[in-house]
C-alpha cells in the first residue's frame, strides 16, 4: 500500500508539494523550538514559565474541542491518561531543566534523534511488534551517535553536561511512552492536543505565572512575547497541524523522514544565535543520529 493511500487515491504535484512544504515548515518550528528554549531557560525565565507559554496558546486555541471532549474523556482509561500527559508539563519542565546543562547541537540527536529508537523499544517489549532489516541498523547508528556524546561529556565537558544528556534521554523515553498512548487512546490529534495543553496549563500555572510576572516588571515583556509565539502559537499550534498535512499528503514514513532536518537545523541556528559551536563530538553524534532516524523510519526500506 502506497504512503499516500487514505489520502488521496490520486495525489495531484500541488497535493504532494503541499505536504513536503507543510513538512519543511514542521521540522523547521521544532528546530526554532529547541534554540528559543534553551535560550530562555539560559537567560531569562526558568522552565516553569516557558512551559506555561507553551501550552498556555493550545489551551486557549484549541479551549472549543477540550470543552467537548472534558477534561476526563470516558473513553480514555487512566493509564492511557497518564502517558499522554506525560508528553505535556513533565516532558517539558525535564527537557528544558535538561537544556540548562546541553548545548544546543547536542539537543537535537538527544531528543528527537532518539525518539523513533524509545518508540520502537517501548512497542517491541510491551506490544511484540518487530524490528528488522535495515531499520535495526538505523537504531545502532543512533545508539552509537549517544556514547559519542554522552562519552564526550562524561569526560571532557564541564558544568556538568552529562545531566543534561541524561535529562533529554528521559524526556525522548516521556515522548515514546506519549506515542503508544496516543496510538491507542482513540483521540484525534487535535483532541490529544487540546486535553494535554489544558492539563499541563493547570499543572504549570502555579509554578510559573509568579516569574512571568516578575519578568514582565523587570522590562522583559518583549522576550516573553517572542517566547509565547515560538512556544506556543507556532510550536504548540501550527507545528501540530502542520505536521497532520505532512501525514495527510505524503503518508507516515515520508513525513518523519523529513523530522531529521530538525537535528540539522537546530545546531546551525544556535552558532549565530546562541554562539555555540558544535564540539567534533556533537558532529558525529548529528551525523550518526540524521542517518540513523532516516534508516529507522523505514523509508529506505520502502
Amino acid at each position: 500500500m502506497s504512503d499516500l493511500a487514505g489520502t488521496s487515491p490520486h495525489p495531484t504535484a500541488r497535493h504532494v508539494l503541499v505536504g513536503w512544504l507543510a513538512a519543511l515548515a514542521t521540522v523547521t518550528i521544532w528546530a526554532l523550538w529547541a534554540v528559543a528554549t534553551r535560550h530562555a531557560v539560559t537567560h531569562d525565565l526558568p522552565p516553569a514559565a516557558v512551559g506555561l507559554l507553551r501550552f498556555g496558546v493550545p489551551a486557549l486555541v484549541l479551549a472549543p474541542i477540550a470543552w467537548r471532549i472534558g477534561l476526563f474523556p470516558k473513553d480514555l482509561s487512566l493509564l492511557k491518561g497518564l502517558g499522554l500527559l506525560g508528553s505535556g508539563a513533565p516532558f517539558f519542565l525535564i527537557v528544558a531543566w535538561g537544556m540548562q546543562f546541553a548545548p544546543a547541537a547536542e539537543i537535537g540527536p538527544l531528543l528527537p534523534g532518539t525518539m523513533p529508537l524509545f518508540v520502537a523499544l517501548i512497542g517491541w517489549l510491551l506490544f511484540g511488534e518487530r524490528l528488522a532489516g535495515v531499520r535495526v541498523l538505523g537504531f545502532v547508528l543512533i545508539l552509537v551517535g549517544i556514547a559519542g556524546i554522552g562519552g564526550y561529556g562524561v569526560l571532557f565537558a564541564a558544568d556538568g553536561v552529562w545531566r543534561g544528556h541524561l535529562l533529554l534521554l528521559t524526556g525522548a523515553g516521556l515522548w515514546g511512552i506519549y506515542t503508544h498512548a496516543y496510538r491507542h487512546s482513540g483521540l484525534s490529534v487535535l483532541q490529544a492536543a487540546a486535553l494535554i495543553g489544558l492539563w499541563s496549563f493547570l499543572i504549570l500555572l502555579p509554578f510559573g505565572m509568579p516569574p512571568l510576572v516578575q519578568a514582565f516588571g523587570k522590562g522583559l515583556a518583549g522576550p516573553i512575547v517572542l517566547q509565547a509565539l515560538l512556544q506556543g502559537l507556532l510550536s504548540g499550534v501550527a507545528g501540530i497541524i502542520l505536521y497532520g498535512m505532512a501525514i495527510d499528503r505524503l503518508g507516515a514514513s515520508r513525513a518523519a523522514a523529513v523530522s531529521p532536518l530538525a537535528i540539522v537545523l537546530a545546531a546551525l541556528i544556535a552558532i549565530p544565535v546562541l554562539g555555540e559551536i558544535p564540539s567534533p563530538a556533537a558532529w558525529v553524534g548529528i551525523i550518526l543520529a540524521t542517518s540513523g532516524v532516516v534508516l529507522a523510519s523505514g523509508i529506505v526500506s520502502r
